[in-house]
Formats: C-alpha cells, sequence, structure tokens
C-alpha cells in the first residue's frame, strides 16, 4: 500500500512546519512520506524550534528550510499550511488544511513549546484521521 504524503507549509519553513514534520515522522514513519517547506524559506532553522523538538527526544527531518515547489504540492495526499496565505496552489483531490499557529521565530523556549505542545496534539489527530485503525494517542509529550 502507498504510504500517504503530507506536506507542511509556513512562510520559513524554520519552525512550525519543521516541527511538525519532526512529530509526524516520529509517530508514523512506515505509514507516511513527510515533506515541509516554505514560501520565503529561511537560511536555517530556528534553533529555539530545534531545542523544543530534541528536548522530547524528536529527531529533525534535515532542518534545512526549503522553498515550496508546486511539484511537492501536487506529490502530496495532505497539505497544511501555517500562516503562509496564498502561497501554496491548490489541486483538486488534495486534502488541505490550514493551522493557525502562532510564529514562533524571536520567541523564548516557553512560548515555543506551547507551540510544539499544539502541533503535537494536531499531528496526533491528524494521524487519527487518517489511519483511524491505529492507535497515536501516547505522546512524547510528558
Amino acid at each position: 500500500m502507498k504510504p500517504t504524503e503530507v506536506l507542511f507549509v509556513c512562510v520559513h519553513n524554520a519552525g512550525r512546519s519543521q516541527m511538525a514534520a519532526a512529530l509526524l515522522a516520529h509517530y508514523a514513519p512506515e505509514d507516511v512520506v513527510v515533506r515541509s517547506a516554505g514560501s520565503m524559506p529561511a537560511e536555517t532553522m530556528n534553533p529555539v524550534a530545534k531545542t523544543a523538538l530534541e528536548e522530547l527526544g524528536v529527531a529533525i527531518l534535515d532542518g534545512i528550510p526549503k522553498k515550496l515547489e508546486d511539484a511537492m504540492v501536487q506529490a502530496s495526499d495532505v497539505v497544511i499550511t501555517m500562516g503562509c496565505g496564498d502561497a501554496c496552489a491548490i489541486y483538486p483531490g488534495k486534502n488541505y488544511l490550514d493551522w493557525k499557529l502562532e510564529d514562533p521565530a524571536g520567541q523564548g523556549i516557553e512560548s515555543v513549546r506551547a507551540i510544539r505542545n499544539d502541533i503535537d496534539l494536531r499531528v496526533r489527530l491528524l494521524l487519527k484521521e487518517l489511519f483511524p485503525e491505529k492507535d497515536f494517542s501516547e505522546s512524547v509529550i510528558n
């Protein structure tokens, strides 16, 4: 069976989308192909977002912000935007979700942890929708 392909998109691909991609890959590595990209990617990943994931023992996929490309959207079954507005092309047959999340840029670790925790919950709810026969209720967050 073909794995479900999920694309997370935010503006800089340096925080929210990177955390979401890492968490999704952590929870369901064999069930999904995970990508993340940004409409205006930063040069590097947000170090506080990286720290927030590392605290949980969650591996960052590659931590390199990538430019959103049309082919990424075309290849995806689910496209989740996070504050990037209309930067993402719309194709029929794709499942589009828009997650309203605070931007971790310039924020301290406590604020970024709260954003990470929100993303963690949303990722596990997404997995429950995509794979109702599996249990993704166990969080890496204590």
